[in-house]
């Protein structure tokens, strides 16, 4: 008997093993809520497979750009929605809502709304369930997604029928809901995309009159009744002790195609616990790529929180070989993604994702090619087409970076027609166009509005063109990038003028206060000193020439004083970590010989910004870079500039950490002396002394041990 017993315990024990892993240290409410806009991280607990095509989550709110579909501290429950917005200040499109109910039919938002209690809630990426109070009692509704596809396991009073309202759309004419009694599925198709009267402050994208994505319901138990009703339908089930699982298939191509991926991702046979462990095991294997030793409870549930975030987006947008594309409106073969916030993760997202799903960034590049392919232009922020949100053309960046680092199986001559496009072909109406950002859309692509001036001034004038201080820092920067793609595809010629291009920045430095300054169409400069910014000011840019540090030292006159003016922008409070522009300031000390102040400066930046809690980061996420900041800070090295190939040193935030690469490789980074000293300056690849605070990407991609340590006479 007791042999019996032992062979259970280690069975059980394997099997607990088997499904346990870092997923279980995520906290999917960091970044669900904050006090106030500016410090809310626009993220919700979306259930499904990494980077799935069709996320599904809780819905407090009807969501828009501006509102994403669940806040935290919201006190009621609307439905369960299939939502494809990747950030709050970003559109939905295509979305469907299931909401389990009882007794009289509510359709309504305002009437459906039930109590949320997070003491019945629990939430991961793989299984969301919530319990509550229908008009005729207790609901427990279960919900698991793949990438393309979910299941919902609805529980509802045993002696009650059971009804699921489904939200099929919101605008009449956008949508239809059908029953189809021979294979008793509903078929539900949505072609909403956030149109300008749901939308705060107008449309800032064209509408894709092809664009719908079709959903098809499937239920383990006969519907008693289908109804229709103005904004969806209804199905009832007889009264039952047993649960209604609810599978749903999604598509972006058409109904045979939703059928197709539900067949394929939710095979017959397999249950709602089957596909839930399926899902927890893809999400152990990604984040088991990094393990931590040193680190405590809440350190992992920070770390594995934020691989989480970074492993969402750009979004799968193909099914089984084939793909929708907003940008012709017709399918085409192949691998595609979309939703990309390129402004924001071309800087540390893009390149942690070179790290950590190096499988994954030759496809993410083709479909950017193909997007030029197919609709002229490489996008900004693809959602899922073209908009007018942000500026620059940083697809540029995470291309050219993408070569550089050595992934190469995507169409590179395309790509690099694609980025010379950008750099020397002003858009449509550029001569007369001021291009605001998030200006309603006009029909024409902007690209690189003020392109027009920058080609003949160096610099894009104020009176011209809005924001023309960040775009000129910003036109130089992928200049730069552009120019090591093209070194390296053989076309010298491209790669001398881009280079020189690369240092338009500095014919807006003014040196009578030393900042940048708006300047216009006459050369003179702007009165006003803080004009000509993207979100944010002169501080915001002051040191955004990370393309060219050596020379934007001497601007300020030398490493002493550069060093001093990186000190006034951390001390004096004009640091903004929730925004981007300045993610790689701190970092920029190493430029100057002074890893040790870059050592002593991110601890505390870490610290401040990225907690376990509701209000866990400091700003909105931006479909990971908020997140892939801190796990670069946290490895020791950072992607200061784009397509240099190297890496900027840090600190280490634990005593080992352990990165899985590709091909078996591993890199081991070891701080056996963190937390006993600021700085650990002396710092050794492989066993050799760095003699620069600098690493190489593709050295770091091939695997080795970076080891960090304290250097005597530095306290």
């Amino acid at each position: 008997m007791r042999r019996y017993l032992y062979a259970f315990t280690v069975l059980l024990w394997l099997s607990v093993r088997a499904v346990a892993g870092n997923v279980d240290y995520v906290n999917m409410y960091v970044g669900t809520d904050a006090p106030n806009e500016y410090n809310y991280a626009g993220i919700w607990p979306q259930v499904g497979a990494p980077f799935a095509m069709t996320g599904w989550s809780a819905a407090t709110q009807r969501n828009c750009i501006s509102a994403t579909v669940y806040r935290y501290n919201d006190p009621y429950l609307i439905g369960f929605q299939a939502t494809h917005q990747p950030a709050v200040w970003m559109a939905d499109y295509g979305f469907m809502t299931l909401m389990p109910e009882t007794g009289r039919l509510r359709t309504a938002p305002e009437t459906r709304a039930v109590s949320l209690d997070h003491n019945r809630e629990k939430a991961t990426p793989y299984y969301y369930s919530l319990s509550f109070n229908s008009a005729e009692g207790d609901i427990r509704t279960e919900l698991t997604a793949t990438s393309r596809c979910s299941m919902l396991r609805i529980t509802y009073p045993a002696r009650s029928e059971g009804k699921l309202f489904i939200e099929a759309f919101r605008q009449l004419g956008q949508g239809s809901v059908s029953w189809d009694a021979s294979r008793r599925e509903v078929v539900v198709t949505n072609s909403e995309q956030m149109n300008p009267d749901h939308v705060k402050g107008g449309g800032i994208g064209p509408r894709d009159p092809k664009l719908a994505c079709t959903y098809v319901l499937r239920f383990s138990v006969p519907v008693k009744e289908f109804g229709t009703c103005d904004n969806g339908a209804y199905v009832t089930f007889e009264p039952r002790e047993e649960p209604v699982v609810v599978s749903v298939g999604s598509s972006f191509i058409d109904r045979s195609q939703a059928a197709a991926n539900l067949a394929a991702e939710i095979p017959e046979g397999q249950s709602f616990d089957d596909i839930c462990q399926k899902v927890k095991q893809q999400w152990n294997d990604l984040l088991g790529k990094v393990q931590l030793t040193g680190a405590s409870e809440t350190d992992k549930a920070i770390f594995y929180t934020a691989f989480m975030h970074t492993l969402q987006f750009p979004r799968e947008f193909s099914e089984q070989g084939r793909y929708y594309s907003p940008f012709d409106s017709k399918v085409h073969e192949g691998t595609f993604y979309d939703d990309y916030s390129l402004w924001d993760t071309f800087r540390s997202e893009h390149p942690w994702l070179q790290l950590v799903q190096p499988e994954r960034v030759s496809g993410m590049m083709e479909a950017l090619v193909s997007m030029y392919k197919q609709g002229g232009w490489l996008p900004k922020w693809p959602n899922p087409t073209y908009s007018g949100i942000m500026i620059g053309s940083h697809a540029d960046a995470v291309i050219a970076d993408a070569y550089v680092n050595g992934f190469r199986d995507f169409d590179t001559q395309t790509a690099l027609e694609a980025l010379l496009k950008d750099a020397y072909v002003p858009p449509t109406g550029d001569d007369h166009c001021r291009w605001t950002d998030r200006g309603p859309w006009t029909g024409n692509y902007e690209s690189r509005g003020g392109l027009t001036n920058y080609l003949s001034r160096g610099y894009v004038a104020y009176d011209k063109t809005s924001e023309s201080v960040s775009r000129t820092l910003e036109f130089a920067l992928d200049d730069y990038c552009i120019a090591q793609m093209a070194r390296a595809m053989g076309r010298t010629d491209k790669y001398d003028d881009l280079m020189r291009r690369a240092r338009n920045y500095t014919t807006l430095w003014n040196a009578a206060d030393g900042f940048f300054r708006a300047r216009g169409s006459d050369g003179k400069w702007c009165d006003n000193p803080e004009e000509g910014f993207t979100e944010g000011g002169k501080w915001t840019y002051r040191f955004c020439f990370m393309q060219d540090v050596e020379g934007g030292i001497k601007l300020f006159g030398g490493r002493e004083s550069f060093v001093k003016a990186l000190d006034a922008n951390f001390d004096g409070g004009h640091y903004e970590h929730p925004n981007e522009p300045g993610h790689h300031y701190v970092y920029l000390y190493d430029y100057a010989g002074r890893l040790d102040k870059t050592q002593e400066r991110i601890p505390q930046i870490r610290r401040d910004n990225y907690h376990n809690s509701i209000d866990g980061l400091s700003g909105n996420d931006d479909c990971g870079q908020m997140s892939s900041w801190y796990l670069f800070s946290c490895l020791g090295f950072y992607p200061v500039c784009s397509a240099s190939g190297v890496y900027a040193l840090g600190m280490p935030a634990f005593k080992e950490l352990t990165l899985a690469l590709s091909g078996g490789r591993k890199l081991v980074v070891k701080a056996p002396e963190q937390g006993r000293w600021k700085t650990l300056t002396d710092v050794r690849w492989n066993g050799r002394r760095l003699k620069t605070p600098f690493v190489r990407v593709r050295d770091i991609m091939q695997g080795g041990v970076l080891e960090f340590r304290h250097k005597k006479g530095m306290e």
